[in-house]
């Protein structure tokens, strides 16, 4: 694959008026209307660090346009004490047997390590997100005694597939207390009980390699195709091929895309989202900061 950086479609600077900064986790929808019109949504945090999740909209033939934000979220934190009370952030929205769901990380903040992570699911309902309930669909067992987090959820009808960050580890090391965690994959037969057996699909490799974030998941021709960022001091954007979506090939020196020598994406590529209009691919992904400075756009060439 090559990709070619279209540029910075979304600055988090538009925002400030809000209360609110960075713009994590794009996800891209293409809705009924206007040819060329993209809505994104996004998690971006308010004064508190607590994300929620809002969209904007952006024309693909003018993407240096000015997008339109949504005025209110769709998404805000859940109530105290609850696994999302510190926070919400997008995993994937998938549409299964007429409803429009949507999987994210919950964020809860603890004593010890600084966070716990689990996964909620929600519907979409007039013009927001309405959760299924107060608790996680999937969170800390015996078997996985940490987080898990940024699900991407396939639905093969009438099997719904799972990929998602879970964490193996916190140590305490030189530069802080650091958290560990690879790609597990889990299946439900309706969207809400999950079956898991601490299955690892993605796994460290590359000396350094600690973390793993955002799987995005594409059947293609019977071949199934994952991106998602892995970090050493950075994160990077890798890429991976499977036949049944469980064993994976991992091909990072594929995925195309590479940091700038300078700007907004010149340390990080976080967090990619793949998505077809118009016969053509196109990729969305945060630069540095963990979204800090915003999303950037690049189209498929090869």
């Amino acid at each position: 694959m090559k990709w070619r950086k279209l540029g910075r479609i979304f600055d988090p600077e538009i925002l400030r008026e809000q209360g609110l900064s960075a713009a994590l986790m794009p996800i891209a929808e293409i809705p009924a209307g206007p040819e060329g019109m993209i809505r994104v949504y996004f998690s971006p945090r308010d004064s508190e660090n607590r994300s929620q999740i809002r969209y904007f909209d952006f024309d693909l033939r003018n993407p240096g346009a000015a997008p339109k934000v949504s005025v209110k979220p769709l998404l805000l934190p859940g109530k105290l004490g609850t696994f999302d009370d510190a926070g919400v952030t997008l995993g994937s929205i998938v549409s299964a047997d007429g409803k429009k769901l949507l999987y994210y990380t919950g964020w809860n903040l603890t004593k010890g390590a600084p966070f716990n992570n689990s996964i909620g699911i929600a519907e979409y309902s007039g013009d927001s997100f309405r959760r299924y309930g107060d608790g996680p669909v999937m969170t800390r067992t015996l078997y996985e005694p940490y987080c898990c987090a940024s699900p991407f959820v396939l639905y093969e009808n009438p099997k719904f597939r799972m990929w998602y960050a879970s964490m193996d580890d916190w140590r305490e090391e030189d530069r802080g207390i650091r958290h560990y965690y690879n790609l597990k994959y889990a299946e439900s037969s309706d969207g809400i009980n999950w079956q898991r057996n601490v299955t690892v699909v993605i796994d460290y490799t590359h000396p350094g390699e600690y973390a793993f974030g955002r799987p995005f998941v594409l059947k293609e021709d019977g071949l199934y195709k994952i991106w998602y960022c892995y970090r050493g001091d950075f994160y990077r954007i890798g890429y991976a091929e499977s036949r049944d979506g469980i064993e994976w090939q991992r091909k990072d020196g594929e995925a195309g895309i590479e940091v700038s020598e300078s700007g907004w994406d010149s340390e990080m590529l976080a967090y990619p989202y793949v998505f077809d209009f118009s016969g053509e691919r196109y990729l969305l992904y945060n630069g540095n900061g963990y979204g800090k400075t915003g999303i950037g756009l690049a189209k498929l060439e090869e």
